[in-house]
């Protein structure tokens, strides 16, 4: 792997001696009780501040803290002016803008675009807190309250829109968020590395216009650099079965007023073979993907843009990106290199004081309530799966925390969390068993390009023996004053299988009577097109939480979680799956109805009807989805099988595919003939109103 500077190596900037704060300020009085006149940085977050490692803006204001700047926070600002933004000063070096821990539009809106009624992360849990697309809006203020501060995005939103995205909410491709919020640069993934460097590359008087050299950034250029070869992202993987293919990187004289002509523009060296290549100029390769208006105006190179961009994704091996808008470039820098164990510890023991801002006073924020008396041990995830967006922002290589690091902050929980009753309520992170995880072989890891190590089947080169996590498990439960450790992040069951005496120690004791794992489906296709182990897997994995839960004399049940309406699942794959839940006498109290999450896999299959998986192709190949509203809600309602205000459209349903001979009264069927009037959802069904009547016959319209 690439070698990088530690964060915590740099000289710290001059303010360090005012430095640590009991916790960063959100106002002027605050301010001047710590003895400052004006802050480095400010961060805007969408999110309530809540000083505790789970939070991306504290965790990021602490970091640049421990390099010796005054951090400021800003925390879901009224959007409606500019005066909110106004109220810790200017800058003396940038504002950073995010939009909390969640996409805005993910965190506001339900699968199905509506409004939610509140939000996890604000006092409360009110909703209405942040606006729609949040990073674009803060960006604007920002430039409105102070217009010449540098501005630096970054978070879960900028990131997944780092490039010509789809957007669910408005369904069509809109462009870079970094175009749209007017910032100077943007930060994907979990940016400690590149905030670090860009912070005292401005303090130390370089313009941020001349920062072009930080790993895990974004930024607009008016051309591509001379002095660096483009390769045609279809000379990598062309997209077969067309005549004539057009050039993906063909300027479009769309312009602007301001717009340089295009005929003006110096366009440097295509290349369509990277044997072309000398040796020598290797590191000066930038793959160009098809402009924002092919993209926008073409779904197949849609897909085509998608795969490229993720088999570019290994820090190891991953070259620049760039991308045309109108007469401007969104130049890409490779993956950051993840953090070492040392740099992540040290991350995780920065002076937060586990608690939200003491402003908020006795209200409730919900995300933090969550995970208050819960650890993160690791970051990344190998798992690959289409739907999820986790690899896209953290990574597929595993970043680790230390055994020793890991105990001091449940000692630190025990010791220092009100409330705390002697149960660590998680001990995990993006998934729960893959820490310590990695392949055997440096070498074989940076070249690799594989979108899973675990899928079609575990790589053989990766290392799964879970044998360390058993002793972290052990170690964590004998601390003094500890009852209980539970586990409750997702658990890779194909990993688990692996070392059974990890099942073992996970379901004797960690598992508080319930576990939650997601098949996410139970047929081949839909699977192939998550990059999920099929079902057999989860059949092994039940086999032995059953046998070591019956050893261990304690009832204990799975509580499997599914997607609906994912791309490639036909009708006929989720009627098999309702036949299944029933089957195993399954009644799903939630279903996520598939959500297509910006830059994700399955968001590319949705959008263009192709498998980005494979080579892509204009004739054949297609990837069936359900996009329709009356679709979604009839695949939905399979995964509710049992839920009596879902017959109606699940008996017309079943008599369109041919299969009314699920409609009946026994125990075979899958659906009753008739409607219940007067019972319960605990008698597996409940009262149907007007409201209901309404609905089904919209439906059989």
């Amino acid at each position: 792997m690439i070698s990088e500077t530690n964060i915590f190596s740099y000289r710290p900037y001059w303010a360090k001696r005012l430095l640590p704060s009991p916790v960063l300020p959100m106002s002027r009085d605050e301010m001047e009780q710590l003895g400052w006149d004006s802050c480095d940085i400010i961060l805007v977050t969408g999110d309530a501040y809540v000083d505790h490692p789970s939070f991306g803006m504290a965790v990021i204001g602490r970091l640049l803290e421990a390099q010796g700047f005054r951090v400021g926070i800003i925390s879901q600002p009224d959007w409606t002016s500019a005066e909110d933004f106004k109220q810790l000063g200017r800058p003396n070096l940038f504002f950073g803008v995010t939009a909390g821990n969640m996409d805005s539009m993910v965190n506001r809106y339900t699968s199905d675009r509506r409004i939610r009624s509140d939000d996890a992360y604000t006092p409360d849990g009110k909703g209405g807190k942040r606006p729609d697309r949040s990073v674009i809006v803060y960006s604007q203020r920002c430039r409105e309250a102070y217009k010449n501060v540098p501005l630096i995005i970054g978070g879960i939103e900028a990131s997944l829109r780092r490039m010509a995205h789809y957007d669910y909410w408005s369904d069509k491709i809109r462009r870079s968020v970094l175009i749209d919020a007017k910032a100077d640069m943007l930060l994907y993934g979990n940016a400690e590395r590149a905030i670090v460097k860009v912070a005292h590359h401005i303090a130390s008087g370089k313009a941020v216009n001349e920062i072009r050299d930080i790993r895990g950034a974004a930024f607009i250029l008016k051309q591509s650099p001379s002095d660096w070869v483009e390769l045609d992202s279809t000379e990598l993987d062309e997209p077969k079965g067309q005549s004539a293919h057009p050039n993906p990187y063909q300027f479009e004289n769309k312009c602007n007023n301001n717009d340089v002509a295009q005929s003006k523009r110096e366009v440097p060296v295509v290349i369509h073979n990277i044997r072309e290549v000398q040796a020598n100029l290797r590191n000066k390769i930038v793959v160009r993907l098809p402009s924002y208006e092919k993209v926008k105006e073409d779904p197949v190179l849609y897909a085509h843009a998608s795969r490229v961009f993720h088999l570019e994704t290994n820090p190891g091996n991953a070259r620049p990106l760039i991308q045309a808008y109108g007469n401007r470039e969104i130049w890409i820098n490779p993956p950051p290199v993840p953090l070492s164990s040392k740099e992540l510890d040290r991350v995780f023991e920065l002076p937060y004081t586990r608690q939200p801002h003491s402003s908020y006073g006795s209200d409730k924020i919900p995300a933090y309530d969550m995970i208050r008396f819960s650890i993160n041990i690791m970051r990344g995830c190998f798992g690959g799966c289409t739907f999820c967006s986790i690899t896209e922002h953290e990574g597929r290589i595993i970043q680790n925390r230390s055994e020793d690091s890991i105990i001091r902050e449940v000692e630190a929980i025990r010791d220092t969390t009100p409330g705390f009753t002697g149960t660590i309520s998680d001990l995990g992170g993006p998934t729960a068993n893959m820490w310590n995880l990695h392949c055997k072989d440096e070498k074989i890891e940076s070249a690799c390009r594989r979108l899973s190590c675990v899928y079609p089947d575990i790589c053989k080169h990766m290392h799964t023996d879970q044998k360390p996590l058993i002793e972290l498990y052990r170690r964590a439960r004998s601390v003094k004053g500890i009852k209980r450790v539970l586990i409750a992040s997702g658990l890779r069951y194909d990993l688990a299988v692996r070392t059974p005496k990890y099942v073992k120690e996970l379901v004797t004791h960690h598992v508080g009577g319930y576990l939650k794992i997601a098949p996410e489906h139970t047929e081949d296709a839909p699977l192939s097109y998550m990059m999920k182990p099929g079902i057999g897997t989860y059949d092994q994995f039940k086999q032995m939480f059953e046998k070591f839960s019956k050893e261990a004399g304690k009832e204990q049940y799975l509580i499997p979680y599914f997607i609906s309406s994912h791309p490639g699942s036909s009708d006929k794959d989720v009627l098999n799956l309702a036949l299944w839940l029933k089957s195993n006498n399954f009644r799903l109290d939630q279903v996520q109805n598939f959500l297509p999450s910006p830059m994700a896999i399955a968001t590319a299959m949705y959008h263009s009807g192709k498998n980005p998986l494979k080579r892509i192709h204009r004739k054949g190949g297609d990837v069936f989805t359900a996009k329709g509203g009356r679709q979604r809600r009839i695949h939905k309602a399979f995964l509710r099988y049992h839920d009596p205000s879902n017959w109606p459209i699940l008996r017309e349903a079943l008599k369109a595919m041919g299969r009314a001979d699920l409609i009946g009264n026994g125990k075979k069927h899958l659906v009753p003939a008739w409607q219940p009037r007067n019972s319960t959802p605990e008698k597996n069904s409940r009262r149907v109103t007007k409201k209901q009547r309404q609905s089904s016959r919209r439906f059989r319209k």
